[in-house]
């Protein structure tokens, strides 16, 4: 198993936290040896891009990476204006991540996910050509520009959060890193970066994976911390792949049923400790030690700890993270 540094940790804020937590929190996870720190973007909650500019304000070191930004709801354009001018500001701390986005989101927001592989790809070329800094005349099915060049142009890191073969695939040909969802199980995370590796063909792509982390000195208790967050999220069909080969009994069906009715004694119910054990690293610092020292052992250079609370939750599981080995 190999040892975690500290450039290959990072911390996922959704959104949730008033802005005055999340700068506490974005400085706790900096001291205490997070590499990158993940700003989500999530339709109806916190905007992303003003909390990533006050997050890199409020911290010196880490990268702060836009996550993951929707074409549907940001037009590439905008998208790329957004990056480069946090680049300009905070020269090499910055990188964007795309994503379709929570279809439950889009559709509160009256969008439609239309040709979701061709809008990421076209979504990709256009930001990096912009990004290059010369005039761009691009003329896709889904996205133009007509000649025109940002004034603040640099190169910054582009991802991709990606979860099924077309889009790994999409990954591996067109962007700098391949990112797979929190709550996805060691297997899957294996399966997934197969995929994207073997579309890569030898070209460099950073594989970073998101993981619920909970760490406790009574396992019982961070395991149920848990419990609702993980509900929430394998019960989307796009998991299926994620709970088949995840192997922990999961009926996701039953599970989908009961979040649909806020039935929450029910859906936290059929997430047992094994589906925990599957699909997050949650327990005490040694049991959520050797969970990550798994996910890192299925091919992950970057691991970016997910579903944390307050500052202290934020340091007792970067600790164990480093610690791993």
């Amino acid at each position: 198993m190999r040892c975690a540094a500290l450039s290959d940790l990072g911390v996922a804020f959704d959104g949730r936290s008033p802005v005055r937590d999340l700068l506490e929190q974005a400085r706790a996870a900096e001291a205490a040896g997070a590499g990158s720190l993940w700003v989500a973007s999530h339709l109806f909650l916190r905007d992303p891009v003003a909390s990533a500019a006050l997050v890199l304000g409020a911290t010196a070191r880490a990268r702060v990476v836009l996550m993951a930004v929707s074409p549907y709801t940001m037009h590439p354009v905008q998208a790329a204006m957004t990056a480069a001018t946090l680049a300009e500001a905070f020269p090499g701390r910055v990188a964007l991540c795309y994503g379709v986005g929570v279809p439950g989101d889009l559709a509160a927001a009256g969008l439609a996910p239309a040709r979701p592989v061709t809008t990421l790809r076209e979504a990709l070329e256009l930001t990096r050509a912009l990004l290059a800094g010369a005039p761009v005349r691009y003329r896709g099915e889904v996205f133009r520009a007509e000649g025109r060049a940002l004034a603040a142009a640099r190169p910054v890191p582009l991802y991709l959060a990606a979860a099924g073969p077309q889009t790994l695939a999409l990954a591996g040909r067109a962007a700098d890193g391949v990112v797979i969802s929190a709550g996805t199980s060691v297997p899957f995370v294996g399966w997934a970066l197969a995929r994207a590796r073997a579309a890569a063909a030898g070209r460099p792509l950073a594989r970073i994976g998101l993981v619920y982390a909970r760490v406790g000195a009574c396992g019982a208790e961070a395991r149920e911390g848990t419990r609702r967050t993980l509900a929430v999220v394998l019960r989307s069909r796009h998991h299926g792949q994620n709970v088949a080969l995840g192997a922990s009994g999961l009926d996701q069906a039953a599970l989908a049923a009961a979040v649909a009715a806020e039935d929450w004694r029910a859906a936290t119910a059929l997430v047992t400790d094994e589906v925990v054990a599957r699909h997050a690293a949650a327990g005490t610092a040694d049991e959520v030690r050797s969970r990550l020292a798994a996910y890192r052992d299925a091919g992950l250079d970057e691991i970016v700890l997910a579903g944390l609370g307050d500052p202290e939750d934020i340091r007792r599981a970067l600790a164990a993270a480093k610690e791993e080995g």
